[in-house]
């Protein structure tokens, strides 16, 4: 009897951890969609704010990606996440009080272009520069030894670290010399060149990512020639593996053989 309910409690055990296993895809599959559409939303706001000069639109925006970067702390249904949360909205709150939650948005893509060529230069250093990590998670450890993939690997690592430095610049250039609301000219200074206050929004909060987006398929197509003797996953499939093998992009795990 004692072994025919140990073997119900497994039998349920295995059940519970069947479905958990289950769940777990959908919930991610959830919090990226609903990721998705909030994002679509903070180049409008950005913008929007900007352009009218209403605090409103960049703190819409600010509570936006402050919501984006908890959404898997917040769906996952417990109280300190959204305690947090609500005190972060409090400090946003204090800080446009003070007329600066404009400026915060404004530094927000710095800041992701400035910490992504960070993330790339660092790797560089190392045996595994980063798009090496890449290429294990797509296409697995048995690629990087076909040739030219892992001097590739190591160029296009190159590529993205320079372009995210150079564009961090150029981001901090715009956010200085913004006509109207520039940083400089809030501190009274002139400064040498002003760019239209419209332009710069629109590159701060639209055309970086814009950038990004075309140079990320301009690779793409470039490397199916210059490696036109391997077979490619398709642009599809190589996003998904990306989305689903992130974590192992973050922590690294000596994807290159000593």
């Amino acid at each position: 009897m004692l072994r025919d309910r140990w073997q119900a409690a497994a039998c349920g055990q295995a059940q519970v951890d069947s479905g958990v296993n289950q769940a777990m895809p959908n919930h991610a599959a959830t919090t990226r969609r609903y990721a998705l559409l909030l994002l679509l939303a903070y180049p409008v706001l950005a913008i929007a704010g900007a352009v009218t000069q209403r605090q409103i639109f960049a703190l819409l925006a600010l509570v936006l990606l402050l919501t984006v970067v908890m959404l898997p702390r917040l769906l996952s249904h417990r109280v300190l996440p959204w305690l947090a949360w609500l005190a972060m909205l409090a400090g946003i709150w204090m800080l446009s009080r003070h007329g600066v939650a404009d400026l915060l948005l404004e530094a927000v893509p710095i800041l992701i272009n400035a910490l992504l060529a960070c993330w790339f230069g660092r790797s560089l250093g190392t045996a595994e520069p980063l798009v090496a990590r890449f290429v294990v998670a797509i296409e697995g450890p048995e690629r990087l030894r076909q040739p030219g993939v892992l001097r590739y690997a190591r160029q296009v690592t190159w590529f993205w670290t320079l372009l995210l430095a150079a564009q961090a610049l150029l981001l901090t250039f715009l956010l200085l010399c913004a006509s109207h609301s520039g940083l400089l000219l809030r501190v009274g200074v002139t400064p040498p060149l002003q760019v239209p206050e419209r332009w710069a929004a629109a590159w701060l909060h639209l055309g970086c990512y814009v950038l990004l987006g075309v140079a990320f398929g301009l690779e793409y197509i470039y490397r199916r020639w210059r490696l036109r003797h391997l077979s490619h996953p398709g642009l599809h499939q190589m996003l998904l593996q990306l989305a689903l093998h992130w974590p192992q992009l973050l922590r690294g795990h000596r994807a290159v053989a000593p």
